[in-house]
Formats: C-alpha cells, structure tokens, sequence
C-alpha cells in the first residue's frame, strides 16, 4: 500500500485525536467521527437556510435538517435524501454538516439530511424504517417544502450507502437516480480488500464486526435490505452512481454491489477515487478529491433532474 503525502498528513493527524470524556467503546467512536468531521472537513460554506424538524411518528419522531442552496428560488426546487454514515452506530447533523452544505451549493438542490435512529440503542431495522418514512413524508408535503416531487434523488455513503440502497430497492420510484459513497454493503468482512486493510486505514476489522454485531439482530442476518450484496430485486432502482476509494476495506464490497446492480441491469457508473481511503468526502481541509466527488456527484444528480439544466 503506497500512500500520498496528503494521506499520510491525515493519518498522522488521526492517530492524535483524542475525543474529550469518553464514556465507553461506542461514545468513543461516535467522538472520534465527531472530531475527525470538523477538525479536517475544512471551512464551512455558507447556504441560503439551514431548517430543523421533528417528522412525528407513533413512538418516536425523526429528526430532519434541510439545507436550502444559495441564489436558488425557495419554490419547485429539486431536492437530494441525504444518509449519513457512521457504521450504523454514528454520525448526525455535525458530522456531514460540511459535506452537506456543498452538495446544496453544488448541486443547486435542496438537501434533506436524515438523523436516522442509531444501533444499538435502534438495530435494524429502525434506521431503515425512519429512511422510508422520511422519503415518503417528503413526498407527501413536496408543496409545502417548496420541492419538485419529479426531481428528487438519494445519496448515502458508508452505512448510508446500505440504507440508500435498500430504500432505492422498495420506493425508487420516487427517485431520478442515487449516488453510493463507499457504501457498506456486506457484513462478512472476508473481501480480499478486508485482508489487505484489516488494520486501516480509518476503518478496522474489529471494529466492523462489533458494529455490524450492534446493528444487524441475529434474526435478520440474512435480511437483504439490511445487507445489500444479497439484493437480488433492483426492479425499483434508479440511475445509479457509486464512488469507490482505493484505499478502502469497503472497496470489493463496493465492486460487488456494483456487479450486482450491473447484472440487473440497473443503469450504472462506477467511479474510483485513486489513492482515496474511506472517509475522504470529510477531509476537504487538505484533499482536492473531496471537492472533485462533490462535482461529480453534481453532474450526475443534473444529469438525471429532469429539465434542470434550464434553471442553473
């Protein structure tokens, strides 16, 4: 494994953070992602309004935060479901808050970022079921949003990307295409890419095991919508996009998912960050590629919005 100079830079930097009153294991790493987002995801940028609320439902609510673009009409705006990684066991609104805020700018759409329920506390299937149900509710009160039902799309990267892709199996319909950013798509963890990164970078196996443990009941083990390399109906999914980091134990997972859709004929391009390690898209503070992922992700998204091109 040969690493930039950059990549090295961040590793090093990673090795040195040390999340501030740890409580256990979990606490631990829900921290450490904390930390890493904001010390390495760079400045901030700014958006036109940033929208907090609860999506009420029998025993619980979802918390939803909406990102609004910059220099954008508030009114029949396309708009991205965004779901954010975390090994199912972390990540929120800080953690993705710079990731999102570019794809609003970017893309010129509104995005709608998912605080799912977490494992353990909510194993599967509860983040997936706030996924739906946030899409749904979407739909359903498009107007009052200001939101074009005909141009939504979905991207979810890591754990995200799982969900992003069980949701796409069950209510594409309601999508003009879906990006995947290093998604964690097989709980086996025996790739040749899982041998060669057992260790890191970023992600270890040990780690994957305990979160997979948390997330995924004994019960569901084999449960498609919960791991995607075992969807065989992509009867509902839309263009597809899925970004790839070299450096990544997720990579021939990733690979695999992406023969899968191939196979069924689901319209595909797989795209591979060359040198990247999982969690690139955070580190926008030293790497260009963070901003490159953003612009493809963005061509895509306005190469499959219908009509878009004319209000850009």
């Amino acid at each position: 494994m040969q690493l930039t100079h950059k990549v090295i830079q961040i590793l090093d930097h990673l090795e040195k953070i040390q999340p501030f009153n740890v409580k256990d294991s979990l606490d631990g790493t829900r921290k450490y992602l904390e930390a890493m987002s904001l010390q390495l995801s760079g400045k901030k940028e700014s958006v036109a309004l940033i929208e907090e609320f609860n999506i009420p439902k029998e025993n619980h609510s979802i918390p939803v935060r909406i990102y609004r673009p910059k220099g954008k009409d508030t009114q029949n705006t396309s708009a991205i479901i965004y779901i954010h990684g975390g090994w199912f066991i972390a990540g929120g609104y800080e953690t993705h808050d710079a990731v999102a805020r570019k794809l609003a700018n970017t893309t010129s759409s509104v995005i709608i970022f998912v605080d799912y329920r977490l494992a353990p506390e909510h194993p599967f299937p509860a983040g997936f079921n706030d996924c739906i149900d946030t899409v749904e509710w979407v739909v359903e009160n498009a107007k009052t949003l200001g939101i074009d039902t005909n141009n939504i799309g979905i991207i979810g990267d890591s754990a995200g990307g799982a969900l992003a892709t069980a949701v796409s199996t069950q209510i594409g319909k309601y999508f003009k295409f879906q990006v995947l950013i290093y998604p964690a798509a097989d709980n086996s963890l025996n790739s040749e890419s899982w041998k060669t990164y057992e260790n890191g970078p970023v992600l270890n196996k040990p780690g994957g095991v305990e979160a997979w443990n948390h997330y995924l009941p004994e019960h569901e083990a084999d449960n498609p919508l919960a791991i995607p390399v075992l969807i065989k109906d992509f009867k509902e999914t839309p263009a597809t996009l899925i970004i790839l980091a070299e450096h990544d134990p997720l990579i021939d997972d990733g690979k695999q998912l992406s023969e899968n859709m191939k196979n069924a004929g689901v319209p595909l391009h797989t795209s591979l960050y060359k040198d990247m390690i999982h969690g690139f898209m955070h580190m926008g503070e030293i790497l260009d590629e963070t901003q490159m992922a953003i612009d493809e992700m963005a061509s895509f998204a306005h190469q499959n919005f219908e009509n878009i091109q004319e209000n850009l």
